[in-house]
Parts: C-alpha cells; sequence; structure tokens
C-alpha cells in the first residue's frame, strides 16, 4: 500500500503524514507514507485543495486534516 499526502509541506500537511504513519503501525500495515510537494504532482491527482490523500492512487480526501477514525476507515477500506 502507498499512501500519499499532496501538500506544499505546510503544518496541516505534516499532520496528515503523521497520522497516516501512527495508524498505519497501529494496524500493522507494510504501507509507504510519501510526502508529494511538486505542484504539478498535485495538480496531477486534481486535488485543489491541500492537504490531499491518496491511497494506492485514489483520491480519498482534500482539503482538510481527517479524525484519526476517519483515516483508520479510509485506511481500512483499501485493505479489501
Amino acid at each position: 500500500m502507498v499512501i500519499k499526502v499532496l501538500g506544499a509541506g505546510c503544518a496541516n500537511c505534516q499532520k496528515v503524514v503523521a497520522l497516516a504513519q501512527e495508524v498505519v503501525t497501529e494496524l500493522g500495515l507494510e504501507a509507504t507514507v510519501e510526502k508529494v510537494t511538486d505542484m504539478q504532482a498535485i495538480m496531477s491527482y486534481g486535488v485543489m485543495s491541500t492537504p490531499g490523500l491518496v491511497i494506492d492512487e485514489t483520491v480519498v480526501g482534500s482539503g482538510g486534516i481527517p479524525s484519526k477514525a476517519q483515516m483508520k476507515q479510509l485506511i481500512q477500506s483499501k485493505i479489501g
């Protein structure tokens, strides 16, 4: 699983990265959490407000910080 956080590196983006890493660790998953700061790459996903959240190349959220429960649900829904 690859989780990407799209954003310029602002405080909210950093919070989403940390939250994603925390949930991945708690769930015991093998996943990579990446920060994507390149604006061309961010725009290629169609995300207009950051932070954006992409799991396995599917945009699952943008423009806010999900709660821990929401993050867990988003990640678990991609596990299957």
